[in-house]
């Protein structure tokens, strides 16, 4: 037995010593214009494929198929879904055409996916492949109403879903508006949305992995600060201020408003209490 261990040990450390190597020597090509080799493409898709059944199996799905909720998963669908997976009779846009792995079209999608996985995709996004959470940009409403118009897409042919997009010209699939003014913040929802605004980008923060970058002060401490942007005290209602519209505090500030509705602001700012 003792053998058999040694020899298990000393296999897999020749098998890390192999894959550090092979990390380390920089071969394999990450660049866009070279697609993944087959069998690595094979392999994300189908870890991805297992990952969302999983995590939506107890997902129970609402009614998706009244007139109004597939009017409004349509508008919403070419707010932000058509620029990377087009329609029926519509290409992507240019940035999608060069994304790898390639965004493609959703018009098989009903035959791969079940509307509570489609919801599941679309609200929750895909790690490394450029699919976006909208979890914290769309209400759930939208979200569903998302799933069940991907599910007549294939229903449409290229002329139907012209007409459609056409008759929804000129309105706009708003956010959601998020809570009330005076709801409570909720620092685990804060930690996730302060990645899914992007923050890691140019800040350093405590629980949320990221590059190591400089353009923004690091944020842990966050908590112990007397002011914030050396303008206001550091208080949750000053924070959150802050997170909305920075150039309201201080109109030299390069921290760019990014939208941030009112309940993220207040998630965001109970997560910053807590770095101390």
């Amino acid at each position: 037995m003792k053998k058999v261990l040694a020899t298990l040990c000393a296999v897999l450390m020749v098998g890390l010593a192999a894959v550090a190597a092979f990390v380390w020597s920089g071969v394999y090509n990450i660049a866009a214009s070279s697609p993944h080799t087959q069998w690595v493409y094979s392999m994300l898709e189908y870890t991805m494929r297992q990952s969302v059944r999983l995590r939506a199996s107890r997902i129970e799905s609402p009614p998706l198929s009244t007139p109004a909720l597939l009017e409004r998963g349509a508008l919403c669908y070419q707010d932000h879904c058509q620029i990377c997976h087009g329609g029926p009779g519509v290409a992507q846009e240019d940035i999608a055409l060069g994304m790898q792995p390639l965004p493609g079209p959703l018009i098989d999608a009903p035959s791969r996916w079940k509307a509570r996985e489609l919801y599941w995709i679309t609200r929750n996004g895909i790690t490394m492949s450029g699919m976006p959470a909208w979890r914290f940009r769309l209400a759930d409403a939208d979200l569903w109403a998302l799933a069940g118009f991907i599910g007549q897409l294939p229903q449409l042919s290229p002329n139907e879903y012209r007409a459609v997009m056409a008759r929804l010209a000129g309105q706009q699939c708003a956010p959601d508006a998020g809570l009330a003014a005076d709801s409570i913040g909720d620092a685990a929802r804060g930690r996730v949305a302060l990645s899914q605004y992007a923050c890691q980008g140019c800040h350093e923060i405590p629980g949320i992995t990221g590059s190591t970058v400089h353009v923004g002060p690091p944020l842990a401490g966050t908590a112990r600060r007397q002011l914030i942007a050396g303008q206001i005290g550091n208080t949750p209602e000053q924070m959150v201020r802050w997170l909305r519209n920075p150039q309201s505090v201080d109109p030299m500030t390069a921290m760019p408003n990014l939208g941030v509705t009112e309940r993220d602001a207040r998630d965001m700012a109970a997560y910053l209490a807590t770095l101390w």
